[in-house]
């Protein structure tokens, strides 16, 4: 975890992010731990051959951390009071497509507990890989989505949508046009997937 977490520290530093949501970490336990460069990981994880999701803070907003919920090693928040502002921060990892019905239910379950347990009037954000297509345009869903999604909609991105709604939120990378190079999320050879 060493070199990953300081590649990780070096990144935010340079692009001048103070809060990163990961998944996928393949780090195994229920820890808070520094990374370098004046970071610290709060992470949760039961298996390191899969899932696990993490929150990355600047060290100086790790005393504001009132609150650490770790649900599962798919689903964990971290509550933070900043300059008189509740924020929740809600890191994710969907299912992906392969995986049973049954398990893609318990993740958006998980998430659901833990959203209606975010009191009204606190902010939240939610940093996940939804592992779905929302798909392009927007057509009957412009409450909760702008027309910059990728491919068609699947029953994955259906579920993202779905939950949009339920807990009046927005996906909000589909409201900004990207470059193509910004829209692959996993390249390996001559493939990618967006």
């Amino acid at each position: 975890m060493t070199e990953k977490g300081r590649e990780l520290a070096d990144m935010m530093e340079r692009r001048k992010v103070d809060i990163l949501c990961v998944q996928e970490t393949r780090w195994k336990g229920s820890k808070a731990r520094s990374i370098g460069a004046g970071f610290k990981l709060f992470y949760y994880g039961v298996n390191n051959k899969r899932n696990g999701v993490g929150v990355v803070l600047k060290e100086e907003f790790v005393r504001n951390v009132l609150e650490v919920k770790r649900v599962s090693d798919r689903v964990m928040s971290l509550k933070l009071e900043i300059e008189g502002v509740m924020l929740n921060v809600v890191s994710g990892y969907a299912p992906q497509v392969g995986c049973e019905l049954e398990e893609k239910e318990k993740f958006w379950s998980e998430l659901d507990e833990v959203m209606e347990s975010i009191p009204t009037g606190e902010r939240v954000v939610i940093g996940a890989d939804f592992n779905g297509h929302v798909g392009e345009g927007n057509r009957g869903d412009e409450e909760v989505m702008g027309k910059f999604g990728v491919k068609e909609r699947n029953l994955e991105g259906q579920m993202v949508v779905d939950f949009a709604k339920r807990m009046d939120m927005a996906v909000v990378n589909t409201y900004f046009q990207k470059r193509e190079e910004h829209r692959v999320t996993y390249k390996s050879g001559g493939s990618a997937a967006r």
